[in-house]
């Protein structure tokens, strides 16, 4: 299962934006069932940033925001997403070999 969380950041903000990222999702990577983060930024739009999370399931992602350290570090960044859902479950996956 994934999140793709988004957020909008004036490109004069990102610096500092990125530093409480990294930090949201380092707590979020010791957290039972992570799997994989990645952080990436619009190419047609600069101010759209994403979190790509993955976690084992469901319930492994919704348990991991409930830690004191999580709350504390990763939920009020979180809470500046844009307002969209944001879990997906996966229904394919395509590999290639290169």
């Amino acid at each position: 299962m994934f999140v793709v969380i988004r957020f909008r950041v004036p490109e004069a903000e990102q610096a500092g934006f990125a530093l409480r990222l990294d930090a949201a999702v380092e707590v979020l990577s010791r957290q039972k069932g992570f799997v994989t983060a990645r952080t990436g930024r619009n190419v047609d739009d600069p101010e759209l940033l994403a979190l790509h999370l993955e976690f084992l399931n469901i319930g492994s992602y919704r348990r991991a925001l409930s830690p004191y350290e999580v709350k504390l570090t990763a939920v009020p960044l979180l809470s500046q997403a844009i307002d969209e859902p944001t879990a997906y479950e996966e229904l394919s996956e395509f590999l290639t070999g290169h």
